[in-house]
């Protein structure tokens, strides 16, 4: 009797080690399916569309010099305002005006002696018409006078929602090709996604495009073409080879 409790009791228990009947030569417990690696094609692919810029922005400037500070700051806020309200005249709201920096500094001598000060603030414009855009520029400039600068343009399309989408179709294309020829050069059916990543989408212009004249003519400015790229990581799992 004691001989055949302790059989029943370790049949009971053999069991429980993987959950369903084993042969006792058993050493190691079998990985389940999601313990073992997953078979996969890692690729990025690349959608690019180009639009027409529909917004530039001007980046302004006035610099004064003057004996005293206050002399200084008062000229460059003087050329700041005309600049500013010369814009306004012409068409640009005053939300897309903003003061982008101040900066105060003095020139001295040799000995350290300071002999005047010098102002600079900065006011970016976005110019939502373009075909005003050279003559706005010019009339910024020429309502600063000699204070006046110019630091640059730039061009961006305010609305590339619908440019954007169709650079990422183009992307997930691209990367599905990629793959299903990596799939098929390994004897491998392509399965489904598992992961997707994208970089952030970018947006630049040709070189070249922005050009000026004098201020007392309108500036001469075109706009070009923009491009929009995106980059898109894509993992396919592999699926069971034929054979």
């Amino acid at each position: 009797m004691p001989a055949l409790i302790v059989l029943t009791t370790f049949v009971a228990l053999y069991p429980l080690v993987d959950g369903r009947p084993a042969s006792a030569s058993a050493g190691a417990a079998v990985a389940s399916p999601a313990d073992r690696s997953l078979e996969s094609v890692l690729v990025t692919g690349h959608g690019e569309v180009v639009g027409k810029p529909d917004t530039l922005q001007a980046n302004f400037g006035v610099e004064t010099n003057a004996r005293t500070v206050v002399e200084a700051l008062k000229r460059a806020n003087t050329a700041a305002s005309r600049m500013r309200d010369a814009l306004v005249r012409g068409g640009v709201a005053r939300a897309d005006l903003e003061t982008s920096n101040i900066s105060v500094s003095s020139a001295r001598k040799d000995d350290g002696t300071v002999t005047g000060y010098s102002v600079s603030q900065g006011l970016t414009a976005r110019v939502r018409n373009l075909p005003r855009g050279g003559a706005l520029l010019s009339a910024a400039i020429a309502a600063g006078g000699d204070a006046a600068r110019l630091n640059g343009v730039s061009f961006a399309i305010e609305d590339d929602a619908a440019l954007l989408g169709e650079a990422r179709k183009r992307a997930f294309a691209d990367a599905r090709t990629k793959a299903a020829l990596y799939a098929r050069a390994a004897g491998r059916p392509l399965g489904r996604v598992v992961k997707v990543s994208e970089e952030s989408p970018s947006q630049w212009a040709p070189g070249g495009q922005d050009r000026f004249a004098a201020a007392d003519s309108p500036v001469p400015i075109e706009p070009g073409r923009q491009r929009l790229t995106v980059a898109v990581t894509v993992e396919w799992a592999l699926g069971r080879s034929a054979r």
